[in-house]
């Protein structure tokens, strides 16, 4: 029998993650199989919106829920106690503190390597904010960092678009847009710190433009015309 936590998330996917992005928004996914069947593991992807929580967990089946956490900021997430709980029992995030707010003598990553050790499957922002929409900014380091303490660890890319458009930064609501995810293949662990951050963007920006998607996160000329000869 699940726990009363587990509980708490399967009710958050239920009665938030899945109707908003399977039945409102109407999320598209591509190689769904590509995602990790148990944890530990690592799933990366870009951010533009708070709907990419909702999106990720969306992906997964309901008995997988509470087996996923998020990577979130502290400042943001838990500026309450309600909303720390809220946050932590329904979300399942990992609160995570940006910044100099850090203790010098405290491992930002500690709850990550936590979530990992029990097994559980870790999301990451590695742009460590959300972006302007469809943009995609820089990556920080701190996903190496991640590896390297589990090395043996999948790392599975996944893109995520227009949830920057259908949800900005600031907006109260979603409203229906096209939106999709896919699923890349695994990623391993490099030491080389450069080559693995320069891997990780390439396999991010592979994705994007499986989905048809330019830099600026348009659709491309070719893309939408083949498109609109497929509507006439």
């Amino acid at each position: 029998m699940p726990s009363q936590g587990a509980l708490w998330r399967q009710l958050f996917a239920l009665g938030m993650a899945y109707p908003v992005m399977r039945l409102w928004l109407g999320l598209r996914v591509r190689h769904r199989a590509r995602l990790p069947q148990q944890g530990p593991a690592i799933i990366v992807a870009n951010h533009n919106s708070h709907l990419d929580i909702l999106a990720l967990l969306a992906l997964f089946p309901l008995r997988r829920v509470p087996d996923v956490q998020t990577v979130a900021a502290t400042d943001y997430f838990c500026k309450s106690r309600w909303l720390r709980w809220f946050s932590t029992h329904l979300v399942g995030i990992i609160p995570i503190v940006r910044g100099s707010g850090q203790a010098a003598d405290i491992d930002p990553l500690e709850g990550c390597y936590r979530a990992l050790a029990a097994g559980q499957v870790v999301i990451v922002f590695p742009e460590g904010t959300r972006g302007q929409p469809e943009q995609f900014g820089e990556l920080k380091s701190g996903i190496w960092y991640l590896a390297r303490r589990f090395p043996q660890v999948p790392i599975v890319p996944v893109f995520l678009a227009g949830m920057g458009k259908s949800m900005p930064r600031g907006a109260p609501i979603a409203v229906p847009m096209n939106v999709q995810a896919i699923v890349g293949h695994p990623l391993s662990y490099l030491g080389d710190k450069a080559q693995f951050m320069s891997t990780l963007r390439e396999q991010l920006c592979e994705l994007r433009a499986q989905l048809g998607l330019a830099e600026s996160g348009q659709e491309r000329p070719a893309e939408r015309s083949e498109a609109s000869r497929s509507q006439q």
